[in-house]
């Protein structure tokens, strides 16, 4: 198994090969590097801060990779595609310094990007005419608001809107099932509360990774196959945490949803519960689908046995 490097010269026999595959697979498993965060967030700022500095920074950003990797509800994972961006001009564009070390370590070439890579005119319309044609597509990503961010930014080709909502609702026209990894880790027994990297998570999870870290196919691949990993281990309920990012207090979500009123997780696991407030949804920023009301309370949990646990 091999990540593709995915250039302007073989971007259309690529492309093919990524559409034949979303026949089968219909898990697509997302990594983006971009240079940087050029405004940094407080641990602790207040839901506002984080999307009013998250705005900023992926207005002012261009996407250097984007990394997909594909499976499927088996854990069957298939083929891993790098599309590298010629957009991002190192001379000129702005960038946080450091951050460029650490991928240039990792065997970035920023040259070749910019000299070989896929103008982004040419990506944005054939990706799009591709997904259009595949139904229950699930997105996966680990920490992964910037990723979406930045791909959202790339399909609408227009800064962000200019509220956190707004961004959910608009978000929902591209991604109909959205699944961030940390966000399920926070809930399963043994994964560190979720305050953890992608990295340590794979290992306590024994997943090898492909490729160099920091890069984004590699990255990408390493999130599908601890996604996998995850869903065999702990069987956690995917709609219980659809549409949830770390970092994010509005939901991306198409569909109404049921919350289960009890959880009885496996032997040796704690089944993940329900982490977040209910979605709220506007119809200001850009044009987009706007999902259906959804219609369900979401709930404390209470340890009442040791091996079972019940929404109030």
């Amino acid at each position: 198994m091999a990540i593709i490097s995915v250039w302007r010269e073989n971007f259309q026999q690529e492309s093919v090969q990524f559409d034949k595959s979303l026949h089968r697979f219909n898990i697509l498993s997302i990594d983006t590097e971009f240079p940087g965060f050029i405004c940094s967030t407080p641990r602790d700022a207040p839901t506002s801060v984080v999307y009013n500095n998250l705005k900023f920074n992926v207005d002012n950003t261009k996407i250097i990779q984007l990394g997909i990797t594909l499976s499927d509800d088996k854990g069957n994972i298939g083929s891993t595609w790098e599309f590298n961006f010629s957009d991002f001009d190192f001379q000129k564009d702005p960038y946080v310094e450091e951050s460029m070390r650490l991928m240039q370590r990792n065997g970035m070439d920023f040259a070749k990007i910019r000299r070989d890579g896929i103008p982004q005119c040419v990506f944005v319309p054939r990706l799009l005419e591709i997904l259009s044609k595949h139904k229950n597509l699930k997105w996966v990503t680990f920490h992964g608001l910037y990723d979406l961010a930045h791909i959202t930014k790339l399909f609408i080709n227009h800064p962000l809107p200019q509220s956190a909502r707004a961004f959910a609702v608009g978000a929902t026209k591209y991604f109909e099932s959205v699944l961030d990894v940390k966000v399920v880790a926070k809930y399963c027994d043994g994964l560190m509360g979720g305050n953890l990297g992608l990295s340590k998570l794979a290992k306590i999870l024994g997943v090898d990774r492909l490729g160099e870290a920091h890069n984004a196919g590699s990255d990408s691949f390493v999130t599908a196959a601890v996604f996998a990993k995850m869903k065999e281990k702990f069987e956690f309920e995917e709609k219980v945490f659809d549409g949830i990012l770390y970092g994010m207090d509005e939901r991306i979500m198409k569909r109404s949803i049921h919350v289960p009123r009890k959880i009885i997780p496996r032997p040796r696991y704690c089944r993940p519960l329900i982490p977040h407030q209910p979605p709220t949804f506007m119809t200001q920023g850009f044009t987009a689908s706007i999902p259906s009301p959804c219609s369900f309370n979401y709930c404390v949990p209470v340890q009442i046995q040791s091996n079972m646990f019940i929404l109030m």
